[in-house]
């Protein structure tokens, strides 16, 4: 699978919308997780691996592939962290975690 690009087309969407291509490289298993994880520390392949905990080492090495490529994570001396721009993602997607923690408490109370 072609890493998703802004202004081409996309899996779900032939439009090339640079959203659609978020979607796309978000959706893609383990890639919010992977995200999500190195928010709070530089990890090395290991230590991810670890917090991922069922990713296979290929998804895994495909993915940070993936995310490099998109500008999102690097490489430092201490493992893979989040760049400028992959912190800024995480800062719209955060709010994003703490509404589904609500939503997710409409099904507990809507559906017991």
């Amino acid at each position: 699978m072609k890493l998703p690009v802004p202004g081409s087309p996309v899996r779900g969407s032939q439009s090339g919308q640079p959203i659609m291509a978020l979607f796309d490289l978000l959706g893609r298993s383990w890639a919010m997780g992977i995200l999500w994880n190195l928010n709070e520390d530089a990890l090395n392949f290991r230590q991810l691996q670890q917090k991922c905990e069922s990713v296979s080492p290929g998804v895994l090495n495909t993915r940070l592939k993936e995310l490099r490529q998109a500008f999102l994570i690097t490489r430092s001396e201490d493992g893979y962290v989040l760049t400028e721009t992959g912190r800024s993602l995480f800062s719209l997607l955060q709010p994003l975690g703490k509404w589904s923690l609500e939503w997710a408490q409409q099904f507990k109370t809507d559906h017991a």
